[in-house]
């Protein structure tokens, strides 16, 4: 790896530590805090991926490393932080919801990671998914709007919609 090249695994590095804070933010249940940190990581990611691009520090381990970090941030915090709104009442939909969104999650990151990179993204990016989640349990704090959310953004994200890359 050369020098240039850990700029952006700098901000993939930020990227998955803002999302483990979020998750133990969840764990705290202070889900305010949760959400602007997954916010943050999404942020930290788009500027992680323009940095290596901008650098032509673009690697095979670049990707995976991002890929993993977005799991994190992106499939398992939000997952997490609708889980455990729910957990009272819901306990059983919310971890079913919670499973499906963090297996749709790895399994668009798995197909993005083979895909050639063409330039469109197949399915919802589990980046806006994530982050759309969150920002649902803080807005719409209604245990059926959450479910139905995350199972829909979950679809989403295995879906073979098209969507233009910006």
């Amino acid at each position: 790896m050369t020098r240039i090249e850990i700029v952006p695994n700098i901000c993939t590095a930020a990227n998955l530590l803002l999302g483990v804070t979020a998750l133990a933010n969840v764990l705290d249940h202070n889900y305010n805090a949760s959400v602007v940190l997954i916010i943050l990581a999404a942020l930290t990611d788009r500027v992680d991926g323009m940095l290596a691009r901008h650098y032509n520090a673009v690697s095979a381990f670049g990707k995976e490393f991002d890929s993993l970090a977005d799991l994190i941030s992106f499939g398992v915090a939000p997952a997490a932080l609708s889980y455990s709104y729910l957990m009272e009442k819901w306990s059983l939909a919310g971890l079913v919801c919670f499973g499906f969104f963090t297996l749709c999650g790895s399994l668009r990151l798995a197909r993005f990671n083979i895909s050639g990179n063409p330039s469109y993204f197949q399915g919802v990016p589990i980046t806006v998914a994530g982050s759309v989640l969150a920002i649902i349990v803080l807005l719409i704090p209604n245990p059926v709007a959450i479910l139905a959310s995350g199972f829909i953004l979950a679809l989403a994200m295995i879906s073979t919609v098209h969507i233009p890359k910006i």
